[in-house]
């Protein structure tokens, strides 16, 4: 019996299997597993490259909220993305390599999905740290001398697309003796469309308070926190389906009685009992409704405070392996199976 006679009767086999049961199967296993097998028969790879069932996986993996690290290891010029469980993280736990672009860390986007943006000087990767695939984007436009650029990363849930908008940030002018700063060359790439950047208007001069702020995207808008007018601060929402910025004032005091804005006010207590003397930055909150806190400087090993407002108690989760380099952290990341579109280069990228 040959190699081709027996790959034959072992796919037989898997057609089998009820359908139902299959999906259920492959529901269970890591995505990371799920990538390897789209090998076995034409049947598994039909079933894990649907569309349905990514939407299943994604489902089911939501309720499961992981961690992502974005670790950063400056003597061997190398970066690594370190996911984990928050039940167990040291032992549940995934890594992949990011190669550098010429020994250039790169900025990680708060992760879409499952999937990330990681922005590098004119270079623009899509990675799914679950299965460890990146794609290459093309090389960004620009037609002006830049000193900074800023990307980030959303999903529009109408049409069923990924983006990533990308801004350019420019030195205009000087105004007694102030550096004048603001965004041009705000530019959108759709993940699996034409497979190039667009340029897009934005009416509203403004720049980024604080480029290393990611933003969120929540509905199919990105918020991003900016300045208008170089004095303003405010908040900036991109709609990822039209396209369009819209600027949304911070809020004032009597906002609150007005049903604009609603007002909480937290007296966090000290944890020198707990962690000693450390200072902290609030990283956002996890979906069981703690309020999470990150060490301002790197510590070994890595961890972060789990708050408790109900409870008004705080916890420590320790993140073993990720040694003394610099640690940031995203929130409830879910795996994702979804395999990433090709994307085509010209030969110069």
């Amino acid at each position: 019996m040959d190699k081709k006679q027996d790959q034959s009767e072992e796919n037989d086999l898997f057609s089998n299997i009820p359908l139902e049961l299959m999906i259920e199967i492959l529901l269970k296993l890591p995505a990371k597993s799920i990538a390897n097998l789209i090998f076995v028969s034409k049947h598994w790879s039909s079933i894990i490259l649907d569309k349905d069932f990514t939407e299943l996986y994604l489902t089911r993996s939501s309720t499961l909220p992981r961690l992502l690290f974005q670790v950063s290891v400056s003597r061997l010029k190398m970066q690594f993305l370190h996911s984990s469980s928050l039940e167990g993280p040291s032992c549940d736990h995934h890594r992949v390599a990011v190669t550098l672009n010429h020994d250039l860390e790169y900025r990680f986007s708060p992760p879409v999905r499952g999937l990330i943006c990681c922005l590098n000087g004119t270079k623009v990767l899509i990675g799914n740290p679950s299965t460890g695939e990146f794609v290459t984007l093309p090389k960004l436009k620009t037609k002006k001398r830049f000193i900074d650029r800023v990307s980030f990363f959303g999903y529009d849930p109408v049409n069923d697309l990924y983006k990533v908008l990308c801004i350019t940030q420019l030195y205009v002018h000087f105004i007694d003796d102030i550096r004048i700063i603001r965004t041009e060359e705000h530019q959108v790439f759709t993940l699996g469309a034409k497979q190039e950047w667009r340029m897009i208007e934005c009416k509203h001069h403004h720049y980024l308070a604080d480029p290393e702020k990611k933003g969120i995207c929540m509905d199919g808008v990105v918020y991003y926190v900016a300045r208008i007018n170089h004095k303003l601060l405010s908040l900036i929402s991109f709609n990822l389906r039209s396209e369009e910025f819209n600027v949304i004032k911070f809020p004032k005091d009597d906002d609150a009685s007005k049903q604009e804005w609603s007002k909480a006010s937290l007296l966090v207590p000290c944890w020198t009992d707990l962690v000693g003397d450390q200072s902290f930055r609030f990283k956002g909150t996890l979906s069981t409704g703690e309020l999470t806190f990150a060490p301002c400087f790197i510590t070994d090993p890595f961890f972060f405070i789990c708050y408790d407002l109900k409870e008004k108690s705080a916890r420590k989760v320790v993140i073993e392996g990720l040694g003394d380099d610099y640690v940031n952290v995203s929130l409830d990341h879910v795996e994702s199976p979804m395999f990433l579109p090709k994307v085509c280069l010209s030969d110069d990228e």
